[in-house]
């Protein structure tokens, strides 16, 4: 016998579970709302690229990386879980967070996510901020393309971060432990 719904919300959760996105195209559940996004371009992954080297050579703590990563986070509102992938994971190695992870990991243990704008900046800096958030993940870092701009989100609390700090790309931004380093963007430019 069939699973039957018994709410819109698992209603939801079931119709986004069974999505057949084309290939390079991800889905995501996020506040209740599926969103799908193409494939990135090019300087998108580059930003990650830069970013993620620098974490993995630099940080005082050894970290693993995820690119597209699917995370299961709490919701707020009434909605499904939030189903999210960051375009940059980062988690302290000695955990091995993504060893047998499924294809949906819960987040205890992500050090910080990372996301670059493209197709729907708004998502990113709005609805997935909130999303990291309820998910008590304690960094979040945000590269704005359209403001040239990156921002470190820290603090969780409730929907939300307690700290931000913004500053323009080409200027160094410090990262807090675990990470414990300055984090070159004057080629980011």
């Amino acid at each position: 016998m069939a699973h039957e719904p018994t709410t819109p919300a698992e209603g939801l959760l079931d119709i986004f579970l069974s999505l057949d996105t084309p290939e390079g195209f991800r889905a995501e559940l996020i506040e209740g709302e599926i969103v799908v996004t193409p494939p990135p371009d090019g300087d998108h992954e580059d930003y990650i690229n830069r970013i993620m080297k620098q974490v993995i050579r630099r940080s005082r703590t050894d970290m693993d990386f995820s690119g597209n990563k699917g995370l299961k986070l709490r919701s707020g509102g009434g909605c499904p879980k939030n189903h999210v992938i960051p375009d940059g994971t980062f988690a302290p190695a000695k955990l091995r967070l993504y060893r047998g992870a499924d294809s949906w990991m819960p987040c205890e243990g992500v050090a910080m996510v990372l996301e670059v704008t493209s197709t729907k900046p708004e998502v990113d800096r709005e609805a997935k901020r909130r999303c990291y958030a309820r998910g008590g993940i304690p960094l979040y870092l945000l590269v704005d393309r359209d403001a040239s701009a990156i921002t470190l989100f820290g603090e969780p609390e409730n929907d939300d971060y307690r700290r931000h700090c913004t500053l323009p790309l080409g200027k160094p931004l410090s990262l807090p432990e675990p990470f414990a380093f300055e984090l070159d963007t004057s080629d980011f430019l």
